[in-house]
């Protein structure tokens, strides 16, 4: 079973060819090259490539570029707008692209609250059309992902980060797991998978931050391992561990067996986003 880390991001220096919209946590720069070289470090066989939102916003091109030159090591997810008149457009546009698995939704970040906005609604309805999962960054929105896991049973909704608010730089939150209870009650929708990613930021220990895996045994329970599925959140991480921690963390933890390593570090992935890698 393949490796696959289910949301790394890359993106260039800030420049005028591609200027940022914002300032992104981490290195001034984690280019595709240097984003395989961390993963060929570590055995990772392939990932799924973000967006980053915050540099590009709703612009996928450096990530297009980066599968261009790296084809079988990475899928693509972009974000999209659920205010555009035009997103059903963009959405077909992207599915047609080759190399890409999913779309997203950015919740968390100012986007509207009401379960029933027609634009995300309609979002959902024609991720369902096309056969793409949506991915949720929805921190402080587990209640509005349950009433649209409800109004969307046929669109397959990936819940960002574990639901949770993930910090940014040190140190971790205090309570980390506080909202824990909204997102296992997600678990009552079949079209709902949760990404195990960034976890190790929630840690108040060093590595191999053992105090993580009894809350994420609870989400393991909640869900089954076929419902969940590995990453590392690279690069918003960088403040807290590297890379080979973020992926060593799920290795050498007593845990998981072998064969739910194998699920979750890859299996569920494939199922979800119908994407493998190709031999490195």
């Amino acid at each position: 079973m393949p490796t696959i880390d289910v949301q790394v991001h890359a993106y260039e220096r800030n420049h005028p060819g591609r200027p940022w919209a914002a300032v992104l946590h981490g290195p001034p720069e984690v280019t595709g090259d240097q984003m395989v070289a961390a993963m060929d470090a570590v055995g990772v066989d392939g990932a799924i490539l973000v967006s980053p939102f915050t540099l590009y916003r709703y612009d996928a091109s450096y990530a297009l570029q980066v599968r261009a030159a790296h084809p079988g090591r990475f899928a693509l997810v972009k974000p999209v707008d659920p205010t555009d008149p035009g997103v059903a457009d963009t959405i077909a546009a992207w599915k047609a692209t080759e190399g890409t698995v999913a779309i997203r939704l950015m919740l968390a970040y100012g986007m509207p609250e009401d379960a029933a906005h027609p634009g995300i609604n309609g979002v959902l309805a024609a991720a369902a059309r096309h056969s793409l999962p949506v991915n949720l960054l929805c921190w402080g929105r587990l209640d509005q992902a349950q009433q649209l896991a409800a109004r969307n049973p046929n669109t397959s909704l990936v819940i960002d980060h574990l639901g949770l608010r993930q910090p940014f730089e040190p140190p971790a939150p205090a309570e980390p797991f506080a909202e824990l209870p909204k997102l296992l009650a997600l678990a009552a929708h079949d079209n709902v998978t949760v990404k195990i990613s960034g976890a190790c930021t929630l840690s108040h220990e060093k590595f191999p931050y053992k105090d993580i895996w009894d809350p994420l045994g609870r989400i393991f329970d909640a869900f089954g391992l076929d419902r969940c599925m590995w990453g590392t959140d690279w690069t918003r991480a960088t403040a807290f561990l590297t890379y080979e921690q973020g992926v060593e963390a799920f290795r050498v933890t007593d845990r998981l067996s072998d064969s739910d390593r194998a699920v979750l570090m890859g299996g569920t992935v494939q199922r979800v986003y119908r994407w493998s890698p190709t031999a490195r």
